[in-house]
């Protein structure tokens, strides 16, 4: 029976979907239980994934693209699924002790209640391409590790520490009390540029609708913001997220003279 991952708290299994996810999840070393192929595709074109499954002892099945789709439960899968165990998830010292072992300051993405999959599923990816050492969430509220998450980060997913915790606002006492400095994504903050973001860095960005909650904002050690010179005043989560989080990288490389 083919159970898909639905949300944070079901540990069951996890569906991946779509090639360069499917291709990410081996790369990463995650077991994998079984590969789905759609009936109508061209083994030949999935060779690499097929060789890579089964050298992970997955069992490969062939099924009809409408049971691929229910597997998938409707994201684009191009033929290609993959059933894992449920989701590895890391601890906040996990993250801390990555950060260490690189020899780099901490920079940690924490998502207040980001409700929409591909939002989050781009702030993964965008984190994981600037080499950050986590992303937070909680267990309640937002949106859990769903294989759309896993499609939308294109694979970064199996590769960045995800930290689930009970509580964020716990978690963002606890960083604090590790020496990371917590700031959060807000309208009303400071010009991200104008702000000294070198050192050991978690930043927090909130749902779509409501931003960050008050608790987690007066938490925080500070609010940041980009400018919006437009008539649209905000930017979509995952825009913002990514542009913080490149605004850390370059005074971080400035910082080191490069």
């Amino acid at each position: 029976m083919e159970r898909t991952f639905t949300d944070a708290g079901n540990e069951s299994a996890q569906v991946v979907c779509g090639r360069n996810a499917v291709l990410e999840l081996l790369k990463s070393g995650q077991q994998i239980d079984v590969l789905y192929l759609s009936s109508q595709a061209d083994e030949k074109d999935y060779s690499h994934l097929v060789a890579m499954a089964l050298e992970r002892g997955a069992a490969l099945k062939r099924v009809h693209p409408s049971k691929l789709d229910r597997i998938c439960q409707g994201e684009r899968h191009q033929g290609v699924a993959a059933l894992a165990p449920g989701v590895q998830y890391k601890s906040l010292e996990e993250g801390l002790q990555l950060a260490a072992g690189r020899g780099e300051a901490p920079l940690l993405v924490a998502a207040d209640g980001i409700e929409d999959p591909h939002n989050l599923g781009a702030i993964i990816r965008t984190a994981e391409c600037a080499g950050a050492h986590g992303l937070l969430f909680s267990k309640r509220g937002g949106c859990g590790i769903t294989p759309a998450v896993h499609r939308s980060s294109a694979g970064a997913a199996s590769h960045l520490p995800l930290v689930r915790v009970s509580n964020l606002a716990s978690a963002i006492r606890e960083l604090k009390k590790a020496g990371v400095f917590c700031y959060c994504a807000d309208m009303d903050g400071a010009y991200c540029a104008e702000a000294d973001l070198t050192g050991p860095i978690a930043l927090v960005v909130g749902s779509e609708g409501r931003g960050v909650s008050r608790l987690i904002k007066e938490l925080c050690d500070g609010v940041v913001s980009l400018p919006i010179r437009g008539r649209v005043n905000s930017l979509n989560a995952s825009v913002a997220a990514g542009a913080l989080i490149y605004e850390i990288i370059r005074q971080r490389l400035s910082s080191e003279g490069r």
